[in-house]
């Protein structure tokens, strides 16, 4: 059992994505700061905080949220990083390795995120609104 959220390793390795997306973010276009630029490091940070949010929880379902939360930053980075590809902020090459260890991030926490559920018999529900 982990005393700190920082002995866990998605913890660590969310944290190094988002020192990784600060350096690459860092050579972007002065017009980007306030878009691309400040998108793209708030919600890889959020990924690592929403981590620790999680561990600090008492409440299996308040855990399992803040999991969510950071699965859904982390699809959210792979999504802007995806888009300064599309424009040539980046190149394939660069991006490979960030996007290899997000999907090995998000591996990990529906792993967390199955095992609280099982463990609690917490059956979440999705439903489709058809409007």
């Amino acid at each position: 059992m982990y005393k700190s959220f920082k002995e866990m390793e998605i913890w660590n390795m969310s944290m190094d994505i988002a020192v990784e997306v600060f350096k690459i973010t860092s050579r972007l276009p002065a017009k980007e700061d306030f878009a691309l630029t400040s998108q793209l490091r708030r919600s890889s940070l959020s990924i690592s905080g929403n981590i620790a949010e999680a561990f600090g929880r008492g409440y299996s379902l308040d855990k399992i949220n803040f999991y969510y939360y950071s699965r859904g930053s982390l699809t959210e980075t792979q999504s802007y990083i995806e888009y300064g590809r599309k424009v040539g902020y980046f190149s394939e090459n660069e991006i490979k390795l960030l996007n290899d260890k997000l999907e090995c991030i998000l591996l990990g926490l529906n792993k967390i995120i199955v095992s609280l559920t099982k463990n609690k018999k917490i059956k979440k529900s999705f439903t489709i609104s058809h409007s």
